[in-house]
């Protein structure tokens, strides 16, 4: 049966257990990792003795970077059909952007780091939810993201409290505890099936759009008013004055 016949018939998206307990993982895992790389990278430089003005502007640096990435970001994730390659490589990014901090703490690399990054912050969360989507359909999109929200929560403080005990015992390996979990997080990835993600609506189409979905142009997002007054609004919070 074709994805418009499947679409019109408004039967349910049935992904398998192995993939939903995967995505779960993977939100967990994820969630760890992206909690644990900011006091890794602030730790790193105040080991390295750099002065707040200077870590206050690589932290710009980075928070413009995601924030420029917001846009790209979404329209990239719409168009790639290989949603697991998108969040497998965000997640290398930051691993090798966390290895930059501790062995490479230069001015330049580290403000590299923090660009990549800055860069992965518009892909890794949309690509999740594409995912997300494109296992469980628009019925069970709801409730699944609760059932995501739960696992990054938990994921977060499962990391920072081990993070803590590491540090507590003065061990080097705290560093590096980011850059470890970009093991089990691949891991929780290649556990979801590939073939169960549907680019339809993984991208958000309409049933009538199923074989070829419609995208915004950039010319309807400048004429948003709405989007733009909020665009306005992050970037004001995101600048110099809130590193």
């Amino acid at each position: 049966m074709s994805v418009v016949e499947s679409w019109s018939l408004g039967e349910p998206a049935a992904p398998s257990q192995q993939s939903l307990l995967a995505l779960s993982w993977l939100n967990f895992l994820l969630s760890g990792m992206q909690t644990a790389f900011g006091p890794i990278a602030a730790a790193c430089r105040a080991i390295q003795g750099w002065t707040a003005k200077d870590i206050g502007f690589a932290l710009t640096i980075g928070g413009t970077a995601s924030l420029v990435s917001q846009v790209p970001g979404g329209a990239l994730v719409d168009a790639v059909r290989a949603k697991r390659l998108l969040v497998a490589t965000g997640v290398v990014t930051v691993a090798l952007s966390v290895l930059i901090f501790r062995l490479w703490p230069s001015f330049p690399l580290v403000a590299l780091a923090e660009v990549l990054q800055g860069l992965t912050g518009g892909v890794l969360g949309p690509t999740v939810v594409a995912i997300t989507l494109g296992l469980v359909g628009r019925s069970r999109l709801a409730e699944r993201l609760a059932r995501n929200q739960r696992f990054s929560a938990a994921g977060g403080v499962a990391v920072t409290l081990t993070m803590a005990l590491v540090a507590y015992s003065e061990s080097p390996c705290a560093m590096f505890v980011p850059a470890a979990l970009a093991v089990p997080v691949l891991v929780s990835l290649s556990q979801i099936r590939g073939g169960e993600i549907d680019f339809a609506r993984a991208s958000g189409a309409e049933p009538a759009d199923a074989e070829g979905p419609q995208r915004a142009s950039y010319a309807a997002l400048l004429k948003n008013r709405r989007l733009l007054i909020f665009a306005a609004c992050a970037a004001l919070f995101r600048s110099p004055m809130h590193p």
